[in-house]
């Protein structure tokens, strides 16, 4: 806009000075003309009009037209120019006496002068095309045009620069701040701008403000340290104290009868809860202080068996499918049992009675896949990307469970180096169903059986399918069983064996 403004007054100032001169020289002109010109009588009685000047030679330099005129207004003469060698007198264009000057004619600018000649008076007519100063204006023009572009475009340029030199220590803080967010790691030190300027001190107010909260995140990570390794211990030392409660309420409701027999029953409930909820807490602590419980050969088909059996009882009217092969994997025992049964009792509690329920362990590209589904009406949409969060209740259960369920499937999984997806076996929309799929790797041992048994095409299958290939122990064998494929239904209480 500046430059703009600039060019436009330029311009006026210009037009004003290139106008006022073309006037000047007009008006020095005719005057010339007006003392010079005098025409005169030649022998052959004819007005000559170049005696003391030749009009076509002053015309020619500024591409003039020069009239003269008597006192009633007929051209007397002219420049001249040369046809075929013979001066012919200028007639083109016919101008005529003006009323007033200055005036315009043709496309001309006109002067007239009074002149005086022996026998007679007049006027000369001085006239210069306004062309001219017309192409000298439009070339001031052309050339403020390009002025203003050309100053526009390196301002523009030297602006670019100035901001990218200034604005450097800005970006470098940017990119900064973004590798701290991308490493979440405030102990990552800031540049420092070489200017002690504004940027400079903000540098300074981020590094202090960082060093601030990596010594606030310190703390409280410390703070967290010792509360997951007191809720790790209070939950290990709650449970000798609760077991021993629970078996003296175990003997108290086999001696007492009548009122005082339900009272010990309800107390037996509610401590088999509390001991349930402590070791859940107790699980997800070791899983927050990172006490890794030692892992051995365990067989997920083993867990999975083990985990139905004791459901059974509950399955209130659930059809619950089985069908398991060997799939080994080192893992805890107790852990993996918890895992597979806190999917079951998850489908079983917020399920409606008559619901189908399926659960498979396999071998597959060597990993144990555990894979737990129902026909069920589904989690809510809102609840997906919370489901393996802590205290999430769906709302189904009438308020009976602890929302650590799945919590405590994803602590395990992670303990394990697998993974868990949620998935649904009937897409849609409606979409119903749940489908977990949960893949450990396998053992060692057990991934060379598995791969071995793909490269041959080969696999056993053995009588037996209710046999468990555990030792007298009770611990799994780390050798591979056979592979075995047994279908367990629980209905109504009742289970039976294919």
């Amino acid at each position: 806009m500046i430059l703009c403004g600039f060019a436009a007054i330029v311009g006026v100032l210009t037009t004003r000075q290139v106008r006022g001169q073309f006037n000047d020289e007009m008006r020095s002109a005719v005057e010339q003309l007006e003392q010079q010109v005098r025409p005169v009588i030649d022998p052959s009685n004819k007005l000559d009009c170049n005696t003391n000047i030749r009009l076509s030679d002053y015309a020619s330099a500024e591409h003039a037209q020069i009239r003269v005129f008597n006192d009633t207004g007929l051209q007397l003469c002219s420049q001249s120019h040369l046809v075929n060698g013979v001066a012919v007198p200028v007639t083109d264009p016919a101008f005529t006496l003006p009323t007033h000057d200055p005036s315009e004619q043709f496309g001309y600018r006109v002067e007239t002068r009074p002149i005086t000649w022996s026998g007679g008076e007049g006027s000369v007519l001085y006239a210069r095309p306004l062309s001219d100063i017309d192409h000298t204006l439009a070339k001031v023009r052309v050339f403020l045009v390009f002025g203003v572009l050309g100053g526009t475009i390196l301002a523009l340029l030297a602006g670019l620069a100035l901001a990218q030199r200034a604005m450097r220590p800005v970006a470098e803080l940017s990119d900064a701040a973004r590798e701290i967010e991308r490493t979440r790691d405030p102990s990552l030190r800031l540049p420092h701008p070489e200017a002690n300027d504004e940027v400079a001190e903000l540098a300074r107010t981020l590094e202090s403000m960082l060093q601030a909260l990596g010594a606030a995140r310190s703390d409280t990570e410390a703070m967290l340290d010792r509360q997951r390794e007191f809720v790790a211990d209070a939950s290990h030392e709650l449970r000798t104290p609760l077991t021993s409660v629970l078996a003296n309420l175990e003997l108290l409701t086999e001696e007492l009868q009548g009122d005082q027999a339900e009272t010990a029953n309800a107390a037996l409930r509610s401590t088999r809860r509390m001991r349930r909820l402590v070791g859940d807490l107790l699980l997800l602590a070791r899983a927050d202080a990172k006490r890794i419980q030692p892992h051995r050969p365990t067989d997920m088909a083993d867990a999975l068996l083990e985990a139905v059996a004791e459901l059974s009882p509950v399955a209130d009217d659930h059809e619950l499918t089985v069908s398991v092969e060997p799939a080994v994997v080192q893992g805890s025992k107790d852990e993996l049992h918890r895992l597979v049964l806190n999917l079951l009792e998850n489908a079983v509690r917020h399920t409606p009675e008559g619901t189908q329920i399926r659960a498979t362990v396999s071998a597959s590209e060597g990993d144990a896949v555990l894979i737990v589904e129902d026909d069920g009406p589904g989690i809510p949409p809102e609840l997906e990307r919370r489901v393996f969060e802590r205290f999430v209740r769906g709302g189904r259960d009438g308020g009976r469970g602890s929302g650590l369920g799945l919590a405590i499937v994803s602590a395990v999984v992670a303990s394990h180096g697998g993974t868990i997806v949620l998935e649904h076996p009937v897409p849609g929309p409606p979409r119903s169903g749940t489908r977990f799929v949960i893949r450990i790797p396998l053992d060692a041992p057990e991934l060379e059986n598995d791969q071995a048994s793909r490269g041959t095409g080969a696999g056993a299958s053995s009588p037996g399918a209710g046999a468990s290939p555990s030792g007298t122990d009770g611990e799994s064998s780390p050798v591979a069983a056979p592979a075995r494929h047994l279908t367990r239904r629980a209905r109504n209480g009742r289970s039976t064996s294919a």
